[in-house]
């Protein structure tokens, strides 16, 4: 047993004011050799479940606690009270542990109602609510900022003296006074009237050190994590700060040498922490009632009546197979209790479907189940796709069921509140997540708080690759340049230093994207609530995982843009055709959308199946089923991706489709022998292994993580089963090793086939309706610039011309004008957005079209000056009688008229003169000389991110052209001429730079491969917005003609010499007979009217289709556009190129 408790301690979850992880406070004081620990955040117990487990995996004894802000007054005061000190403030701090589950139960009480009911700077309670949930609770006085020991610190004894009996009034004895020394003047000023009130008020004292950081060396790092709470400079001298060195984990012998004259209050926390004995029930599963109609009493039967209703709709002909496996699943989930579930889940995706908000066919493995297809949960039918329950939900592995559900973005929120409605407000709340603080963000916040400028820490961070879960300590290993950072300066070094001590420490919180929680009773009987000061939202103080962990019935409702890009789709259709498309009637298996989109790989929009790789493997697999969609969307991803290859050689017959036994192939020929799915691993287990399909999950599972103590004793029992099926000891062990093999890569099919539906859904659209489809893609993502360029760039590809933003046509988002055009949205504007759109839109249509930029100034609400300045520069007024640097230059004078004309107009409302007395002139504009082109897209560019109307590469197009000439180039090199949209820098295995670049030509997105030899020679020309033509080698894995990703080896600037520059010959093709055996002579003569410098390489091509090239020095000729014109209007339009 140790000899002192640390009762005083913060983790990161006490945001930006703690610099450790409750991971790292465990182990360290398990280290110590302490046998129990506090967790005490600041007004929070957003720690709570991560604190609990990883205690008792430390083999500590956790105490669960909070550091609590007490109102001066009442916690429902919102304002500052001035005390007789002169000081004004509205919170003391104090310090409350549960000592048991009632107290715990206060506990979760008190740090709801804080957030909740008493926000105001932080979360206060009062000695109000004290007096209501002290039970179970034990309290002691806090830190300087607690009310008892700030008074002692100030030498008012009277008024710590009330203060103190205030408290033990409240707790009894189970309230004590708290001294603290981190060599502070003011906390050594308070121990001699603390010590008197312990001793005059029997009020027993304990010793606490208030802990923000692990270790002693780590007091700088802290104190720069509070720098950017506070939202200061490390270099401000008028800061608040820690004293150093002092706020870590202290040894026991190091508190025992600070409060030697008081071993009592070391003792003393021995004490309290015997007193705390809380257990928090995890694993428990506290799920809500479902109201029953009046009818009905048990949740089981009235399921069971909903299947049997919905099996009918599902079903043309309900056989056996159909009936038992209904009556399988009903079985199940009454057994496990879970009916009430099913229940809930069908009310509000119901709900949705008839309140016209779109729902996803299915999502994870829950569209196994005949269940959850019979009540509408999910729209795909288990049975057809070979689907299994027990990946969903296993009689012999019992956990909560898992239904997350997607909705239209648009709807989402309208079917939270039906939920918040149907079961009290506050029994449903959303979810809280974390932000921490990963490589690049952290050496970001550091850098700033330091004093780093922004560009030197930008630089800095940019070293860091753009990898998944990349930490600093793998970035440092992996490039070098960053690696010597360090030793550039001492201030360099501390940048590297504190950013990796704080890395992964928790930086704020914010709402779950998806996630909402719904509780048996009130939400805080079972969990803290939090309310977010910034909007409000009223979230759990518990993340998912703890929610889990909780036995708290958690469900995602995901909103899913393809969701709304279909219902705005169909209801462009509606009201441009008058048709009503029921999206979920489709079939799956139309030829023409396969034609169409997938087997060609356009499948820009098309859900899941967009990037650059999977289209390349479309292009290969050329699918011709829907279940080639459901296969390609399960191999698509890290692991099985490498399968994709022999599984298109399969399909296409050039590979063979082999069985280690034939008893295999029922269970893969769909999938061409290679396993894909979890359900084929979970099959082969039950058909072959003889397990039971629950126990087949439970292998997959512990195959999945590589679990070797039950794989030897589940592969005994495989091979013994598949030897009762007639399958010999050497098969047996082959088929389970290849199940081993791929159970870690197997993918949901459920969620595959799901998620392939959608796809399909999107494809239809695209394949029918195009113009439709395209529009409602882009306004569906109208603030994502890149994401309106790749649309813009297929709209252009399929011949839809996009018209630039203009403020007389335009509506707020983007719009159809007839079948090949679609008009731009204003909101899609930087700089505007919707509000701004809709007050432009709804003047113009009450007081027709705008003719002067005096028109738009008039409009009601008055736009600001960044709005006008922005329909300005990117060509949304170039209808109106003024030209664009004209309205530019004058900008200051339309506002003023704006303010002048508003002011003009409130005055008028309450006005006693007409408004002719009252009218004002409108101005004249500076006079300005019209902008270029090219500055005119300049502005285009920056406003709406692209260039739309123009774009600069179309100066050299007719250049470009003859340099893109797939025989200007000798293969296997090809070219590519465009704009540079983005440039990510990456690391190979040896520390190497390299830059994956974005080019943006006239038609598509191209990814470029720079690597390190040639990214040192062209470093200095990857630079945004740089016009290029690089050469390179096809980097895609496939024969066909669609070029997507390149490994480059030159790279040029496009200027007005890029022809000459790279230009050697001049080519003409002729056809060589005996009627034209003077050819080569009149060629000559020819080049005398077109002389230049390039040389001549005759083609000669024979009735046969044999040709002959001869390289002819004498004949030089012009490259120019007149002279190449010239010569292709004689010798033909592809019997004339140049080359490289």
């Amino acid at each position: 047993m140790s000899d002192f408790i640390h009762l005083h301690n913060h983790s990161d979850y006490s945001l930006l004011d703690a610099a450790q992880t409750v991971e790292t406070m465990c182990n360290r004081v398990a280290d110590l050799g302490m046998d129990s620990i506090a967790i005490t955040e600041h007004g929070n117990l957003f720690s709570m479940i991560p604190f609990y487990k990883a205690a008792l995996k430390a083999g500590i004894k956790p105490i669960l606690g909070c550091e609590m802000y007490v109102a001066v007054n009442k916690h429902t005061d919102r304002q500052l009270v001035t005390l007789e000190t002169g000081k004004r403030r509205n919170y003391y701090h104090l310090v409350l542990l549960a000592a048991n589950q009632q107290g715990y139960k206060n506990l979760l009480a008190l740090t709801s109602i804080g957030y909740l009911n008493g926000f105001y700077y932080r979360p206060r309670i009062d000695k109000e609510l004290l007096e209501e949930f002290n039970e179970g609770l034990i309290a002691t006085s806090a830190c300087l900022a607690g009310e008892v020991t700030s008074y002692a610190a100030s030498g008012d004894y009277e008024a710590a003296k009330q203060a103190a009996l205030s408290y033990q009034k409240i707790f009894n004895k189970r309230f004590y006074i708290e001294l603290q020394n981190h060599n502070l003047a003011e906390e050594k000023a308070s121990h001699q009237i603390l010590k008197k009130l312990s001793k005059e008020l029997n009020i027993p004292l304990i010793a606490t050190n208030d802990c923000h950081y692990c270790l002693e060396e780590h007091s700088n790092a802290h104190d720069v994590l509070f720098c950017l709470g506070t939202g200061k400079d490390r270099d401000d001298i008028n800061r608040l700060k820690y004293e150093p060195n002092q706020f870590y984990i202290k040894s026991t012998d190091e508190m025992y040498e600070i409060f030697k004259d008081t071993p009592e209050a070391l003792e003393n926390t021995l004490a309290v922490s015997e007193q705390c004995d809380v257990e928090i029930p995890l694993g428990k599963y506290h799920l809500p009632a479902y109201p029953l109609p009046n009818e009905e009493t048990d949740p089981d039967k009235y399921l069971e009546k909903l299947c049997n209703e919905g099996l009918k709709k599902r079903y043309s002909k309900i056989s056996k197979k159909i009936q038992d496996r209904l009556k399988y699943e009903l079985s199940v989930i009454k057994k496990m209790g879970y009916a009430g579930y099913f229940l809930i889940t069908q009310d509000f995706v119901n709900y949705a479907a008839t309140n016209n908000i779109p729902v996803g066919p299915g999502r994870g493995s829950a569209a196994g189940s005949i269940v959850a297809y019979c009540t509408g949960i999910t729209n795909i039918d288990p049975l057809k796709y070979n689907l299994l329950f027990e990946r969903f939900l296993n009689p012999e592995r019992v956990t909560m069921p898992d239904i997350d559900i997607d909705f239209c973005i648009e709807g989402r929120e309208q079917v939270i509140n039906y939920i918040k409605e149907k079961y009290g407000y506050d029994s449903v709340a959303q979810i809280i997540t974390f932000g921490t603080m990963k490589a690049k963000s952290v050496v970001r916040d550091v850098g700033r708080v330091l004093g780093i400028s922004y560009s030197e820490v930008d630089k800095i961070a940019k070293l860091i690759p753009n990898e998944p879960k990349i930490t600093l300590e793998k970035a440092l290993k992996q490039n070098s340049e960053l690696k010597e950072i360090s030793s550039k300066s001492k201030v360099y070094e501390e940048l590297i230093e504190y950013s990796k001590v704080l890395e992964g420490c928790h930086r704020h919180a914010s709402t779950h994207a998806a996630g909402v929680v719904i509780a048996p009773g009130p939400l805080r009987n079972y969990v803290s609530l939090f309310q977010n000061p910034s909007n409000q939202e009223i979230t759990t103080q518990a993340d998912m995982n703890a929610l889990e962990e909780l036995g708290l019935l958690k469900m995602d409702f995901l909103g899913l843009r393809n969701l709304t890009v279909i219902k705005k789709t169909i209801d462009l259709i509606k009201e441009r055709h008058n048709k009503s498309v029921d999206i979920n009637t489709i079939d799956c298996n139309d030829a023409n959308v396969y034609k169409a989109i997938f087997q060609p790989g356009v499948t820009v929009g098309i859900f899941q199946f967009e990037s650059d790789g999977m289209r390349e493997n479309l292009l290969n697999l050329k699918p011709t089923c829907f279940e080639d969609l459901i296969v390609m969307n399960a191999l698509y991803r890290p692991g099985p991706m490498s399968n994709i290859p022999e599984y298109i050689a399969r399909k296409h017959g050039n590979s063979q489709t082999t069985y280690i036994h034939s008893s295999l192939e029922e269970i893969l020929k769909e999938t061409y022998g290679i396993i894909v799915y979890q359900e084929q691993v979970m099959q082969i287990c039950s058909d072959i292994g003889g397990f039971s399909l629950g126990e087949a999950d439970i292998v997959r599972r512990a195959m999945g993580k590589k679990k070797k103590n039950l794989m030897a004793s589940y592969k005994l029992k495989f091979v013994d089963g598949a030897e009762k099926n007639n399958i010999n000891n050497k098969q047996a062990v082959e088929i389970f090793e290849l199940l081993e093999k791929f159970a870690e890569y197997g993918f949901v099919k459920s969620h595959s086939a799901a998620y392939a539906m959608i796809a399909f859904h999107t494809a239809w659209l695209k394949t029918y309706y195009p113009i439709e489809f395209l529009t409602a893609n882009i306004s569906s993502d109208i603030n994502d610039t890149d994401r309106i360029v790749k649309l813009i760039l297929e709209c252009k590809r399929m011949n839809i011309n996009i018209n630039a933003p203009n403020i007389n046509v335009s509506n707020t988002g983007f719009s159809i004008i007839d079948d090949n055009t679609i008009q731009y949205g204003l909101s899609a504007i930087k700089n505007i957005g919707k509000k701004a759109s809709d007050n432009i839109i709804a003047f113009r249509k009450k007081n027709n079209l705008f003719k002067s930029i005096f028109d738009v100034a008039k409009i009601k609400p008055p736009i600001n000056k960044k709005v006008l300045e922005s329909l300005i520069l990117c060509g949304a007024c170039d209808d109106l009688s003024e030209h664009r640097s004209e309205m530019f230059s004058s900008i200051d004078i339309i506002v003023n008229f704006i303010n002048k004309y508003n002011k003009t107009e409130n005055i008028h409302q309450s006005s006693l003169f007409s408004s002719s007395d009252l009218a004002i002139t409108t101005p004249g504009l500076i006079q300005a000389e019209k902008w270029s082109k090219d500055e005119c897209l300049k502005y285009e560019k920056d406003l709406l991110g692209f260039y739309l109307s123009d774009n600069p590469l179309l100066k050299y197009s007719d250049d470009l052209g003859e340099l893109l000439n797939k025989n200007f180039l000798k293969p296997p090199l090809l070219s590519i001429a465009g704009i540079i949209s983005d440039v990510v820098y990456r690391f190979d295995k040896n520390g190497n730079k390299w830059a994956l670049v974005s080019l943006d030509t006239l038609t598509e997105s191209v990814q470029l491969y720079v690597f390190n030899e040639t990214f040192l020679k062209y470093d200095e020309v990857i630079k945004k917005d740089q016009l290029i033509y690089a050469i390179g080698k096809d980097f895609n894995q496939n024969e066909n003609e669609r070029v997507s990703r390149i490994i480059v080896n030159k790279i040029f600037i496009i200027d007005k010499n890029i022809k000459e520059l790279l230009t050697r010959n001049l080519n003409i093709a002729v056809q060589f007979n005996n009627q034209n055996k003077n050819i080569i002579k009149d060629i000559e003569k020819l080049s005398k009217t077109y002389l230049g410098d390039y040389s001549l390489i005759i083609h000669l091509k024979s009735l046969k289709g044999n040709s002959q090239k001869v390289l002819i020095n004498r004949i030089k000729f012009s490259i120019s556009n007149e002279s190449l014109i010239e010569l292709k209007n004689i010798f033909g339009l592809y019997n004339v190129w140049l080359s490289n």
